[in-house]
């Protein structure tokens, strides 16, 4: 049976595989930074940071379907930080769900990808807009600002 739970340090690994993926598969194909994406952004380091104690792992929640982790949440505040879904899991509710999750939870805004007009798209049929705030991460990973009307 799926539920939404907070993620525990058993997780850490199936996080950092989810969010590694993820980012290799929507977000590479505009950035084409093979040093960054397939050297410096791994799952060992990725999955460190969700190691226990951390605050990374006590602000995510996972998507588990009997034992399965689908996708994951990161809520910092009123700040949804994080939203992935295994791309083999994707379009079947899993996001949606975990985004109910996280405007439950009190988040009320996010950032995302300039580029990503799927996720954009996916969060406007979700009650978020564009703010016409951008900024740049890491000084070259152009962001949106989107706030739940």
């Amino acid at each position: 049976m799926a539920q939404i739970r907070p993620a525990g340090p058993a997780d850490a690994f199936r996080i950092a595989e989810i969010f590694v993926t993820d980012y290799r598969v929507n977000f590479y194909p505009f950035f084409k930074n093979d040093a960054y994406y397939y050297d410096e952004l791994n799952v060992r380091d990725t999955a460190a940071e969700y190691a226990e104690g951390t605050a990374a792992l006590a602000q995510t929640v996972v998507f588990d379907d009997g034992g399965i982790i689908k996708g994951f949440a990161r809520i910092r505040g009123s700040l949804l930080e994080k939203l992935f879904v295994e791309p083999a899991f994707q379009s079947r509710g899993i996001g949606a769900q975990l985004l109910e999750y996280a405007v439950a939870q009190g988040a009320d805004h996010l950032w995302a990808l300039k580029y990503n007009t799927r996720g954009i798209a996916f969060y406007q049929r979700h009650g978020f807009s564009l703010t016409g705030e951008e900024m740049l991460e890491d000084g070259w990973v152009p962001l949106l600002k989107m706030a739940l009307n």
